[in-house]
């Protein structure tokens, strides 16, 4: 199972500190949990500068950006 970060409630850029630190600790598959457009806008931003691929879910109020190398 893939580990997942919750950043629900969190704002910017917060999503994406806690986004690089998952890859800079090495992690090549998570999710990212964000609850506002601009957040889920900047997570895949990171994502893909950072060459990885990303996938989004809606769920609700909850955006989950699925990660992989």
């Amino acid at each position: 199972m893939a580990d997942k970060i919750d950043a629900r409630g969190l704002s910017c850029p917060q999503p994406v500190v806690l986004t690089q630190k998952a890859i800079k600790d090495g992690k090549t598959e998570f999710q990212v949990m964000v609850d506002s457009e601009v957040s889920k806008e900047n997570v895949i931003r990171c994502i893909e500068k950072n060459k990885f691929t990303a996938s989004v879910s809606v769920e609700g109020d909850t955006f989950t950006i699925s990660v992989s190398k």
